[in-house]
């Protein structure tokens, strides 16, 4: 039964239990996707300049990530306190303005830009299910969509470049990979431990990082560039072959078949913090 999207009042509910959203969004399979959403995110030429003006992507990365996942869960996960975090998400980006190379400016909260950011986020989880979890039905397509609508109106941004239904959705997405999107320099800097490895962990001993660092970096790599869009690993000039793609789809086959054991490991293995808190709070999202 689809989610319904309204409350006695006649607003817009938060997302919650019934929807498809909270059963997938914070599945830790998700996790293996990759930064498949951050990097599309920072291919958009004002977003990836904000980004590189004003964000502290490349001295933090790391800590960057984890203070920008936490209140975009808790947004999906907040129930009576969604629309507050999404508003605390959105006011973030007030002062992230400037002025993009040929001379043209830029705002985060420009509808254009901040809607890509969210599209990000629908796309890596449908993109993460049917790779990772299972096939999805249009019927169910066409569900996380309109959930994603009312996730979005949680930010309190315009949404008057938000494409009315799935089908429009995907319109814009190709549109977007096909003219949108480019190298930016924030982009290829996320993905640069693709050919160069990984930074060696803060704290963390040589001779242990040494041992670790190669298959570290195979798989940071594997996952990163297999869980781009084609044409996005070109544009970043991000190496894969034929046998790349192949070993990459029998990885997701694998993963899919594990499913029925996954459901029996213990919700703090299958599901982040934000996600558990919300299962407590609410209830649990409803089996597929």
């Amino acid at each position: 039964m689809p989610f319904d999207f309204t409350n006695p009042t006649g607003e817009t509910a938060p997302l919650g239990p019934d929807s498809l959203t909270w059963r997938y969004f914070g599945d830790t399979r998700m996790l293996l996707v990759g930064p498949r959403a951050g990097v599309l995110q920072n291919m958009l030429p004002a977003l990836g300049q904000g980004v590189l003006d004003h964000s502290v992507f490349f001295s933090e990365t790391l800590a960057r990530l984890r203070r920008s996942v936490g209140p975009i869960l808790n947004t999906v996960y907040g129930g009576s306190r969604a629309r507050q975090t999404g508003h605390q998400v959105r006011d973030f980006h007030l002062k992230i303005k400037g002025e993009m190379p040929d001379g043209t400016r830029y705002h985060a909260l420009d509808p254009e830009t901040y809607y890509w950011a969210h599209a990000t986020f629908l796309d890596n989880m449908i993109y993460g299910i049917e790779t990772f979890v299972r096939p999805l039905s249009l019927t169910e397509k066409e569900e996380i969509y309109r959930e994603s609508k009312v996730w979005f109106r949680m930010y309190g941004v315009s949404d008057r470049t938000m494409p009315a239904d799935w089908t429009a959705f995907q319109a814009y997405w190709q549109k977007m990979l096909d003219d949108g999107i480019v190298a930016h320099k924030t982009a290829r800097y996320g993905v640069g431990y693709v050919t160069k490895g990984l930074p060696a962990p803060p704290k963390m001993p040589g001779w242990l990082w040494r041992t670790v660092r190669p298959p570290a970096n195979a798989v940071a790599a594997f996952l990163t560039t297999g869980g781009m869009p084609p044409s996005t690993r070109e544009q970043l000039k991000l190496p894969w072959t034929a046998a790349d793609e192949r070993r990459y789809r029998r990885f997701g086959a694998l993963v899919r078949r594990t499913d029925p054991v996954w459901r029996l490991l213990p919700e703090a293995v299958r599901y982040l913090p934000q996600a558990r808190k919300a299962f407590a709070r609410d209830g649990h999202p409803r089996r597929s």
